[in-house]
């Protein structure tokens, strides 16, 4: 019998990559169901507790770059193995840190590892791949993030309601153990791929388009964080649920995140990415303010909790084909650095979405700061279009190929140079 599209993608070193990307979501995301209860046991306000997810976002800023030049001409399996060890092991110092200064070194170091296993494991994914199929392998790794937000996380914040949130962090090290040992199992033994690479890649930092779309993704993305990293003090002081209701909210969030990132690709495709992005962070301030407005009322706060986050994380798509397009031959430094940009969008809308709240201005009030990233985020895509003379950054074939296949068969070490 003929195997199903994706029966046949379903390798079992992909999968490796899908456990590990479910718990870099984990880590990365966990922290704003919880925020509460953390701010609780440490006694400390909301907006203090909310540096530890800016902190996290640190780390993958200056991971991304820097984990990327020192691994690149190492064996992807030791690589990929390596930084699970790392999520284990900085998970686990989290989960038993006594004071919040040591909660924030770990989290600084648990963001270390986070961009460059994206960054290598798109590559990987694309080389396990069959011919023509690559582009599903490597989303088969970001489907890790997805269920981290539709499953891990909801089920970490009920853990941390039931059981206090180290508990919840300890288990996060425990998957990472579990991944790591299964990339050891089922991850076959690739060769490195160039050791010169990283050198040349560095060239496209030289190109003023590639500054745009990273000011695009790292103050425009900000307005998700804003947002998300609220979410639990806004659901329930303001829309007045229950604190175990939260863990469903954290679904609702997720479903709709998966939503978004489906209808992203679809967009992408279909129209020019930087309008799309453009539309998109229009639609994200629409979003935001509304949320502002009816988060008074349980109903309309579920809904456009969906809906805000599926805005969101259809940016993601056309995101990378302007990254992508912009750093040719230099593809896996570039998927570090979008995830270090998104990551500063993190701390960005992180640190500014807590100010009006320790300033006394409510827990709505994140809402309008993340609008206002957001029209950041649209307005230098005004200015990247006028760089790119627009025509530019319709996508072409050789873009569209690009986006759908990050390795070209049988020529991966190009992804490198």
């Amino acid at each position: 019998m003929k195997q199903t599209s994706f029966l046949r993608t379903m390798k079992p070193g992909l999968l490796t990559l899908t456990l590990g990307g479910i718990v870099v979501g984990m880590t990365e995301f966990m922290m704003m169901g919880v925020l509460p209860d953390v701010a609780t046991s440490l006694s400390v306000s909301i907006p203090k507790a909310g540096y530890l997810i800016a902190i996290y976002a640190l780390g993958v800023v200056i991971g991304a770059p820097l984990m990327t030049a020192l691994t690149s001409h190492y064996k992807p399996r030791i690589v990929l193995m390596g930084m699970m060890g790392m999520f284990a092991l900085f998970n686990t110092l989290f989960a038993l840190a006594p004071s919040y200064g040591l909660l924030l070194v770990a989290r600084l170091f648990a963001g270390l590892p986070h961009g460059a296993f994206f960054g290598m494991g798109a590559v990987v994914a694309a080389r396990l791949a069959e011919p023509g199929r690559e582009a599903r392998a490597v989303s088969m790794m970001f489907a890790g993030l997805t269920i981290a937000n539709i499953a891990g996380v909801p089920l970490g914040t009920w853990m941390s309601h039931e059981f206090g949130w180290r508990y919840a962090f300890f288990t996060i090290a425990v998957i990472a153990v579990i991944a790591a040992f299964s990339i050891y199992k089922w991850m076959p033994n690739l060769a490195p791929s160039q050791s010169e690479g990283f050198g040349k890649s560095l060239r496209v930092f030289r190109q003023k388009d590639f500054w745009l779309i990273i000011g695009i993704s790292s103050i425009g993305t900000g307005g998700l964080f804003a947002w998300i990293s609220y979410i639990a003090p806004l659901m329930t002081e303001v829309a007045g649920f229950g604190a175990a209701s939260v863990s469903s909210i954290m679904i609702i969030a997720g479903v709709g995140m998966a939503v978004g990132n489906f209808m992203g690709g679809r967009l992408a495709d279909r129209f020019s990415p930087l309008k799309t992005t453009g539309s998109l962070l229009l639609t994200m301030i629409a979003a935001l303010l509304i949320v502002s407005v009816v988060s008074y009322y349980k109903a309309p706060a579920l809904v456009m909790t969906f809906v805000t986050g599926a805005i969101a994380f259809a940016v993601i798509a056309p995101m990378q084909m302007l990254m992508i397009s912009s750093a040719k031959g230099a593809e896996m430094l570039a998927s570090s650095v979008l995830q270090a940009s998104a990551n500063m969008g993190n701390a960005l809308g992180a640190y500014l979405g807590g100010l009006p709240i320790a300033a006394g201005l409510g827990y709505t009030s994140p809402e309008y700061v993340g609008a206002g990233l957001a029209l950041t985020g649209f307005i230098l895509c005004m200015v990247l279009a006028k760089v790119k003379k627009q025509p530019a950054v319709v996508p072409n074939q050789e873009t569209v190929k690009a986006i759908q296949s990050p390795v070209k068969e049988k020529n991966y070490e190009n992804i490198y140079q």
